[in-house]
């Protein structure tokens, strides 16, 4: 649970709204690691253009060798996400 004040998906509105639609997951939700930008739009734009970038912005290494270092550094980092 988060120690961050959240709004959840139901109550959100105008822009925020937009971008929780924008970010829902296959599973039908939004990340906690995204929703806890619900207070500061501005914290969650950023979070999702570095991610984008960290991804997708360089042409060296593919999205499947992107993925795998991602694992790997989670599971160093005990971290689910």
């Amino acid at each position: 649970m988060a120690w961050i004040p959240m709004i959840p998906e139901e109550e959100a509105e105008g822009e925020l709204k937009e971008w929780y639609d924008k970010l829902r997951d296959p599973w039908g939700g939004v990340d906690d690691i995204m929703r806890i930008h619900s207070i500061s739009l501005p914290t969650m734009k950023g979070h999702f253009e570095l991610y984008r970038s960290a991804m997708t912005g360089s042409p060296d290494l593919s999205r499947k060798e992107r993925e795998m270092i991602a694992i790997v550094v989670s599971s160093i980092n005990q971290c689910h996400y």
